[in-house]
């Protein structure tokens, strides 16, 4: 896959548990078991499933604010999974993260102009102080924001501003992917779209530019994403082309994940059937074993208890973790 930006092998992720002065440890945490998947150049991959299922801690691990249990992260042809924090400094510059909250993301003290060039002086991208005011104006006018803002502090901007002012920041290293982890969840519906436009608008204009995009609401991701990986309880379950996964979900956590997604006509939302699923999420700290998905699962049988289901191609490049589905 010669035009694979990001390559992401076996990914585990598991925070231990301990107790005692000691801090011995007696459990594990497996928030991440053995995810693997790629985002192309120019690509959007959305990455959706319930609260807990461990996309965030996914996209975390990839940016390598966290240092892997086990696995493979390789970004540009480089496996970046366990280089030193010096290391990685550089290569964290081409992938940065915008944050859920535009509110706490900000520094309340810094001026939204030093907010959005503190990494280009981090880095080091310009030569002199007339090129830095350039550039940060050119920044605030890429994601619609007035140049004549940059003086003013965070509170003074609104939710969505302020998110504008992240992806700003972001776009300062010139990227060639960016890690959103729910960047529209804290903000009112009628700006989700704004930012949503905004960030497919810049994905056009920097051509080559890839999203990771990380979210809990499916109609936002169908819209944004040309390929989703469904994760459910640290492992991906589905992953194909958007059309696809919405056209035809083959997983029974996908089905019942869509089938809870309002539909706008009347008449067909009344027909269609929604599919409940009996009791909780388990805990990541004692996961079923087998499949994760079982003891949910309304055509579970007892091989499912038992069998840990690869992520599989059944056609056409979707990919399914079920035995069931062939």
């Amino acid at each position: 896959m010669d035009d694979t930006l990001l390559e992401v092998k076996g990914l585990k992720m598991y925070f231990p548990v301990t107790r005692g002065l000691m801090r011995r440890k007696i459990a594990e945490v497996k928030a991440v078991d053995d995810v693997s998947f790629h985002v192309k150049t120019g690509e959007t991959l959305g990455l959706v499933g319930e609260t807990g299922c461990g996309k965030t801690t996914t996209g975390r691990c990839i940016l390598r604010l966290y240092r892997p249990t086990a696995g493979q992260i390789i970004f540009e042809g480089h496996d970046i999974s366990y280089l030193k924090e010096k290391q990685i400094r550089s290569t964290r510059r081409k992938m940065p993260l915008i944050f859920q909250d535009p509110y706490g993301s900000l520094d309340p003290r810094q001026s939204a102009g030093s907010i959005v060039g503190e990494p280009i002086k981090f880095h080091k991208l310009v030569l002199n102080n007339q090129e830095y005011k350039e550039r940060v104006a050119d920044l605030f006018r890429m994601v619609g924001l007035d140049p004549n803002m940059i003086n003013r502090v965070p509170h003074e901007f609104s939710g969505g501003q302020r998110q504008r002012i992240g992806i700003a920041r972001a776009l300062a290293c010139e990227p060639s992917m960016i890690v959103c982890d729910e960047p529209i969840s804290a903000l009112d519906v009628s700006i989700q779209s704004q930012i949503i436009n905004l960030l497919e608008d810049l994905q056009k204009e920097f051509k080559g530019l890839s999203y990771i995009f990380i979210a809990h609401d499916l109609s936002v991701v169908r819209h944004i994403s040309d390929r989703v990986a469904v994760m459910y309880l640290g492992r991906i379950v589905e992953l194909t082309e958007s059309k696809k996964l919405y056209d035809n979900p083959l997983h029974p956590y996908t089905q019942a994940l869509i089938s809870a997604v309002p539909i706008p006509d009347r008449k067909v939302e009344k027909r269609r059937q929604q599919i409940i699923l009996k009791g909780e999420v388990p805990s990541p700290l004692n996961p079923p074993s087998g499949c994760h998905f079982h003891p949910r699962c309304p055509i579970a049988s007892p091989d499912c208890s038992q069998i840990v289901p690869a992520l599989s191609d059944v056609g056409d490049g979707h990919q399914v973790a079920c035995i069931k589905v062939q």
